[in-house]
């Protein structure tokens, strides 16, 4: 296993976020998890390449996988390139995983990605525990922050 070097720009910000997953779960819990990439793929993620919004995370024997993440190839990669769509594994604690699987099982639980970011030099995913939000749900949502908008904009005026 050679040396890691540090990135000298890491900002803290999303190389790549799923910004309707707040709009369409109710988040309980977020996780933070390492993820196994090829080179061409962080090179592709640093390009601000990449899409969460099919995105998933399934566990198979005892492993987490993040499954549908679109990461585009590598535009001046070679024969090396990486698949866009493969299942990309995510490195969590044994009992972080044991959470995910329980949160799984119970009933309209799901696990998504929110985003994918820069930490130190290393290549992060936040995924989240999510109960799927009822249209109405969405509509109230929606309105609230409409109203929210409207207050701030008003009291704006006023000062």
């Amino acid at each position: 296993m050679g040396k890691m070097y540090p990135i000298m720009s890491s900002s803290g910000k999303d190389l790549v976020s799923n910004r309707k997953a707040y709009h369409s779960y109710e988040i309980l819990e977020t996780f933070e998890a390492g993820i196994a990439l090829v080179g061409t793929e962080v090179k592709s993620l640093r390009d601000n390449q990449g899409s969460l919004l099919e995105a998933y995370v399934s566990i198979f024997e005892g492993e987490a996988f993040l499954i549908n993440a679109s990461i585009p190839p590598y535009r001046f990669g070679n024969i090396h390139n990486h698949e866009e769509k493969r299942k990309r594994k995510l490195l969590l604690h044994k009992s972080e995983i044991e959470q995910l699987q329980a949160a799984i099982d119970r009933q309209g639980l799901t696990v998504i990605p929110i985003s994918i970011y820069l930490k130190k030099g290393l290549i992060k995913v936040k995924i989240a525990i999510g109960r799927g939000k009822k249209m109405h749900d969405k509509r109230a949502h929606i309105k609230e922050r409409d109203v929210k908008r409207e207050m701030d904009r008003v009291m704006k005026e006023k000062r």
